[in-house]
This record gives C-alpha cells, structure tokens and sequence, in this order.
C-alpha cells in the first residue's frame, strides 16, 4: 500500500468570512475521505519560511464552520518581493521546509497576492493548489470567491440603516465600501440597498452629473440620497477617503447637507453566510480531490453551479473588474441610478 500523503494549508492576505470553512473543508476531506495527514501553517507565508505549524486532526476542526477569521492565522508576506538588503533567501527558505516537513502539496487559500505567489512556487516546482478568497470577488478565472456574500450582507445591512437616518435628518449620506481596484462590492451592495448614486473604479464619473443629479432630486421633493462609493475611485491624489472627498464635492456644490459613512474592516469580520459557507467547503473539498489525483498546479474555480479548476499560472497578475456593460449597471441606469457617466 502507498503511504498516505502528507499536505499543508496556509491562509495569506487579508481576513475574509469563510477561511475556516475552507480549512474545514479541505482538512476533513483529506483526513476522512483519503486517510492524508495535516498540517495547519501558521501566519501565511511567514509560517513556512519559520517553519511554524501545528497538526490539524478532527477535533482540532470542530466547531469552526461557522467562526470569522483564521485558526491559522494570516500575514501579508511576500517571499518573492525583492527588498536591497534582503540577506534571506524566502523562498529558497520555504522550498526547503517544505521538503524537510514532508509535503506532498501545499494548499494556498488567499487572493489575488496569494495566487501569483502560489503559481511562483508551483513553477519552482512544489506541489500547490490554490483556494480563491476575497471580499472583493476580483481574483481572476472564478465567477465568485468565498468571503463576498458575507461582505455583501454585511454592506447593504449598513446601507439599510443609513437610509432611516438620512430620511430623518433630510440629508445626503455618503458610504465608502471596501474595493480598491474593483467595484463588485459596491455595485450589488448599492442596488441591494436602494443607492441612488453608486461609484466604482472601473467607470469614470463627472461630479458636475453627481451634483446635478442629486439637486435635482431634491428639487422634486425626495427627501434624502444615499451613495455609495468604492474606495479605489478615482480623486485627487492627495485625498485619503473617497467618501470624504464625494461627500465635500456635493455639499460645496449643492448646499444639501451631506455626511459620510466609511465601513472599512466590519466588512472583513465576523460569522461567514451560509453560502459562503457552503462555496468555501466546496472549493476546499475539491482541492483535496484534485490532490488525490496529482492534479497540481491549479486553483479551485466556480463557473455557474460547478466547481471546477484552471491552471494557477493563468490566474497571476490578473483581476476580474465589472465590465462596464454589465447587465446589473444596465438594469441600473433603468431605475434612475446615477453613476456619474455621460449619457
């Protein structure tokens, strides 16, 4: 009989819902499906460059489907970053561990940064399958990341709530949600909670539009407007908060008054929803297949209602952004939602 095989699982990058449903789904389908051995690396990359890990059993899974955050642990580290006076060599350091603890493949969960890591490492000739995961839903090749509809909930909750206070005071309220690059997020957050004016990085926008738009919509007796901006919009480079800049633009030019809202890491915590938990317990269960059968090199992906894999080297240096001919901002434009776009 062969020897059982032997895997890693490390979670990099940001915090998102749903990262112990992956380590769930993946550690107990290794252990009870394929009889493979464990073990869990602490804090992202930095844990196989220390060479820190624990064993991961059953019991060390139980009861953490529904917790936020990582029992791993994360960190932002880079190996493959180049620093002038780096005298270690990081991914030498991690090639090495990861031989000397025995892996047959190493799984990576994490975003954008993780997977160009990932697909370095598996060029490098390690044994990796990659877990996309990221409230922003940009990793590149997989209609949805696990941690989205969490953030999603968590977004349109607050936008719920700004609507009764903007209505009390007869204001403008303006909220900033997370999306540096891409307007995912903001865009279903903002039609799920009635935005009025919704900004994202990938479309251009025109304050004088904004303001007119929103004068307008006092003019005819609306009482309040809520808008919802993504934080990677564009502004004036020396502005830090997008919220604050739209906000001032529109307060200046229409004299309604206007307050802004900046949600920032509540999005990032907290229990993971039941869809979440289902993507990452699927996504996790199919990476532990993909091992069972040697397929390495890939990352987990999702295309309509299947679970399915794409080679990790196609998904580095990539980013799925809203095309700007998506249907939901042409059902949007429908109903009166203001972009900031010329017509």
């Amino acid at each position: 009989m062969s020897k059982p095989k032997r895997i890693g699982i490390l979670t990099a990058g940001g915090d998102c819902p749903g990262l112990n449903a992956a380590i769930r789904g993946v550690a107990k389908t290794a252990i009870v499906k394929y009889d493979m051995e464990v073990l869990g690396i602490s804090s992202g990359f930095l844990g196989l460059i220390n060479k820190d890990y624990i064993n991961l059993d059953e019991s060390s899974l139980s009861g953490i489907l529904t917790m936020g955050g990582t029992i791993l642990g994360t960190s932002r580290e880079k190996p493959f970053k180049k620093k002038s006076n780096l005298t270690v060599d990081k991914p030498k350091l991690i090639r090495d561990n990861y031989r000397a603890m025995g892996l047959d493949c190493l799984v990576c969960i994490g975003g954008n940064g993780t997977m160009k890591t990932a697909a370095r490492l598996a060029k490098d000739g390690l044994n990796i399958i990659g877990i996309p995961k990221t409230i922003d839903n940009d990793v590149w090749g997989t209609d949805q990341t696990f941690g989205f509809d969490s953030a999603l909930t968590i977004a349109t909750d607050a936008i719920d709530r700004l609507h009764s206070t903007a209505n009390s005071h007869k204001r403008i309220m303006v909220i900033e949600i997370m999306g540096h690059h891409a307007g995912w997020l903001a865009l279903y957050a903002g039609l799920a909670g009635g935005g009025d004016v919704i900004l994202i990085p990938e479309l251009d926008y025109d304050t004088d539009i904004i303001t007119r738009y929103l004068y307008n919509r006092a003019k005819k007796k609306k009482a309040y407007s809520i808008v919802v901006v993504a934080e990677g919009i564009k502004k004036p480079k020396k502005v830090n908060s997008a919220a604050q800049y739209i906000a001032n633009v529109i307060e200046d030019e229409t004299g309604i008054e206007t307050r802004q809202t900046i949600l920032g890491y509540i999005q990032r915590g907290g229990s993971p929803s039941p869809m979440d938990r289902l993507l990452a317990t699927g996504y996790g269960a199919h990476a532990v297949d993909l091992i069972a059968r040697n397929d390495f090199g890939k990352m987990v992906t999702k295309k309509g209602e299947t679970i399915d894999s794409i080679p990790i080297e196609e998904v580095g240096g990539k980013l799925r952004l809203v095309p700007t001919n998506h249907p939901a901002i042409d059902k949007a434009l429908g109903l009166d939602v203001c972009f900031g776009m010329k017509k």
